[in-house]
């Protein structure tokens, strides 16, 4: 091998590494303006302000801005390899579990799956009734339903997979989630300040309605830490579904729309492979920091779930920032706008039932 062939193999790792900077860079600023902003504005008629805005604003606002300044300087494309949004997010969303006790996934898990089959089951028909009606082609509206009813990118891309979407396809669907899950974050938390919702009400309505697991993390970490806690236990209930849609989306396209498709693994294997593993590990944490700390004394107890916390924030710091460098506005250009017409349709029905649900199940939900 000559030394120029070897560089050319090295050059996607290096650059994936100097992503990898990147994102930490900006996450410092993140976390220095997190704690800077509240000290500068305390004593002045901006206190409230400061106080209020926590860091998944100015992760996601810094990731938007390092966006345009690599796009216009031609790194990003080449830095992208750094952006490990999704490792990110599963990585907070598993340190997460440990402050969690298990009682409280214990009271939250029934009324969370109830909402979320039968949320699953409205959105995610509606949009294919209405991508149906709007005349899109049947994989580009499966991975739109699976996205709006389900968990975002994550569902497109399974969605993808099970009916062999085009790449195209998936860009265009993942940038929709992200047009949409951006300013829900802001949006669905004011609005269940405004509306007066009990914190597990706002936190299940959140988990409902947002897409991404990252952006319903964001906005249950700007609405309360009970909100939080809620917020993740129904979106982890509604990723551990996606399982399911998925091997019933391989299966309908394979023998319905597309019988060349059709593959002779076995279901509970697909099932298996499918199935979102962070929420193992998101359950195992919960168990180890409640056993440990039934078995340690409450302030060394505190402490730890204290770390293990401050190392949560970073992971999602991380996230969210890479949120704000992956996304795109060119793959939104690419597929007209009835695309964009059914996702925002499936997005209010979302709204709506996933707030009706949330109402319904977790009115009077005590932990």
């Amino acid at each position: 091998m000559t030394a120029s062939t070897g560089t050319t193999r090295r050059s996607p790792l290096l650059w994936a590494l100097l992503g990898v900077v990147a994102v930490l860079a900006l996450s410092a600023v993140v976390r220095w303006l997190s704690k800077a902003v509240p000290a500068w504005t305390k004593g002045t008629g901006l206190e409230g302000v400061g106080a209020a805005i926590e860091y998944p604003v100015y992760a996601i606002l810094l990731g938007l801005l390092g966006n345009a300044v690599l796009g216009a300087t031609g790194l990003r494309d080449r830095l992208s390899g750094g952006f490990r949004t999704e490792f990110f997010i599963k990585t907070g969303l598993v340190l997460l579990g440990a402050s969690i006790n298990l009682s409280v996934i214990a009271q939250a898990a029934g009324p969370a799956l109830v909402q979320s089959v039968l949320l699953i089951s409205i959105v995610f028909g509606f949009a294919w009734w209405l991508g149906g009606r709007a005349g899109l082609d049947d994989k580009l509206r499966a991975l739109l339903a699976s996205a709006v009813a389900i968990c975002g990118v994550s569902a497109a891309i399974a969605a993808a997979g099970a009916v062999q979407a085009k790449k195209e396809q998936l860009a265009y669907s993942a940038s929709l989630v992200i047009v949409f899950a951006l300013p829900s974050i802001f949006l669905v938390p004011w609005l269940a300040e405004l509306i007066g919702l009990p914190a597990a009400v706002a936190g299940a309505w959140i988990g409902g309605n947002i897409d991404t697991t990252a952006a319903v993390t964001a906005a249950g970490a700007l609405a309360g830490e009970q909100q939080l806690q809620i917020a993740t236990i129904v979106k982890v209930t509604q990723n551990a579904l996606l399982g399911v849609v998925a091997v019933a989306l391989t299966a309908y396209f394979a023998l319905r729309v597309d019988r060349a498709a059709a593959t002779t693994e076995p279901v509970a294997r697909q099932l298996w492979r499918r199935f979102p593993k962070f929420v193992l590990g998101f359950l195992a944490t919960s168990v180890i920091a409640t056993v440990y700390l039934a078995a340690v004394p409450a302030a060394e107890g505190k402490a730890a779930i204290g770390v293990v916390n401050d190392l949560r924030t970073w992971f999602l710091i991380l996230a969210f920032v890479s949120i704000g460098l992956e996304f795109r506005v060119s793959t939104l250009r690419q597929a007209g706008w009835r695309p964009v017409g059914v996702f925002a349709a499936a997005t209010v029905v979302n709204l709506l039932a996933a707030l009706g649900l949330a109402a319904l199940l977790f009115w009077n939900f005590s932990a």
